[in-house]
């Protein structure tokens, strides 16, 4: 504010010698200062006392300051209802609100930061991270190609191919490119207790079986059998129609193939409970073990892996004929058994986690090697899967 030449003091004399007799005119010419101006003097200070002009000019002052304040509040006011709608969570989003307010509103970069709450230096901060474009476009292609698999099993999959970040920055990368699989769970209550069925570490210690339910193209029907040992997918037949021996034609195929499994856990269907079943369970002396009626995850294992079919490849594909069914769910069933990560083996893939366990088997035979557990190879790092081989019954 520029400094005035004359105080109150010496403007209150000025007047008094006006008053006293002298001329406008020669008080000017003696003062140095314009016949107006000794007019705006009386017509401001005219008749007062010093004191009287010097509160006069304590109560302009602190009248100036409370405009200023209440013109600041008002437009910090005006400022927040610009940003109402906007949510300011993190350095992003403080940066986008400043730099909107000086473009609407034409704040300096001080005023806004201020009103928002944030470090100049947080909003002039940019980042000198590389740009990570191959490594998106990779997690791009694989998310599209895997629509059902979360950051964890791309990570494996990145991991696989070479690709040495770690499992943060995949989920940094993955949350920016918005590849978040929604889902929505249902809810679940736990009723009474449930005794989980010991399961051994070794293959063929226990298979499930079911039945899983979908339509073609055109609407018709038909209905796939999944028999589960360790996570492997051993048996997915396809078909329209299937009855109790064709269930026991194909578990003898499967065993021929694969060795006769010390337990076998079902439902009450009446595929699984005809005469057909358990003829064959005596002639093969498989024990049998059926789960409690309204109880599914009293067979935990199957009712996993046929929520992952469905989430991965019925809800994800359509099929136009039992062909074209069995050909789709070979290349499926290939690709869980041999390439999928599994996150409760650690991430390996089945047929890998089964092969650990027949070697670990093998060497257990070996009486120099009796203390050792048989257990799997260990994770890559940063992914903590579960630790339990208990099958919740």
């Amino acid at each position: 504010m520029k400094r005035a030449r004359f105080t109150e003091e010496q403007i209150i004399a000025v007047l008094k010698e006006h008053e006293a007799g002298a001329t406008t005119a020669d008080l000017a010419r003696k003062h140095g200062v314009s016949e107006a101006t000794i007019y705006n003097w009386k017509a401001k200070f005219g008749g007062m006392e010093a004191s009287e002009a010097k509160r006069l000019k304590s109560l302009e002052e602190e009248n100036a300051k409370l405009k200023k304040l209440l013109a600041e509040q008002m437009l910090d006011a005006a400022a927040l209802r610009e940003l109402l709608f906007k949510k300011m969570v993190g350095p992003a989003a403080k940066r986008a609100a400043v730099a909107h307010l000086k473009a609407m509103m034409g704040l300096s970069e001080r005023r806004a930061c201020m009103i928002v709450d944030a470090d100049r230096r947080m909003i002039r901060y940019r980042s000198r991270r590389a740009a990570d474009t191959e490594l998106r476009a990779r997690l791009r292609d694989l998310a599209h190609e895997r629509r059902r698999f979360g950051y964890r099993r791309l990570f494996i999959l990145l991991r696989r191919e070479g690709e040495p970040s770690g499992l943060n920055r995949i989920h940094r990368i993955y949350r920016e490119e918005g590849l978040t699989v929604r889902k929505r769970r249902a809810r679940r209550k736990a009723m009474g207790c449930r005794a989980p069925i010991p399961v051994e570490a070794k293959p063929n210690a226990r298979w499930s079986l079911d039945f899983v339910h979908d339509q073609f193209a055109n609407g018709r029907r038909f209905r796939i059998i999944v028999d589960d040992v360790t996570k492997e997918c051993l048996g997915a037949i396809p078909d329209t129609s299937i009855s109790g021996r064709r269930v026991a034609r194909e578990l003898t195929t499967v065993v021929a193939r694969r060795g006769k499994p010390g337990l076998i856990v079902s439902d009450n269907g009446t595929e699984l409970t005809c005469n057909a079943m358990l003829a064959w369970c005596k002639e093969t002396g498989i024990d049998w073990h059926f789960i409690a009626p309204g109880k599914p995850m009293q067979n935990g294992f199957v009712e996993s892996f046929n929520g992952r079919m469905r989430d991965e490849l019925l809800n994800e594909t359509l099929f136009f004929g039992l062909d074209d069914a069995r050909a789709k769910l070979a290349a499926w069933v290939a690709d869980y058994n041999g390439e999928r990560p599994h996150s409760s083996l650690q991430y390996l893939t089945p047929a890998a986690y089964a092969a650990s366990l027949t070697a670990t088997g093998a060497r257990l035979r070996n009486p120099d090697q009796l203390c050792r557990s048989p257990v799997a190879s260990t994770a890559p790092q940063g992914v903590h899967p579960p630790e339990t081989l208990t099958a919740a019954g």
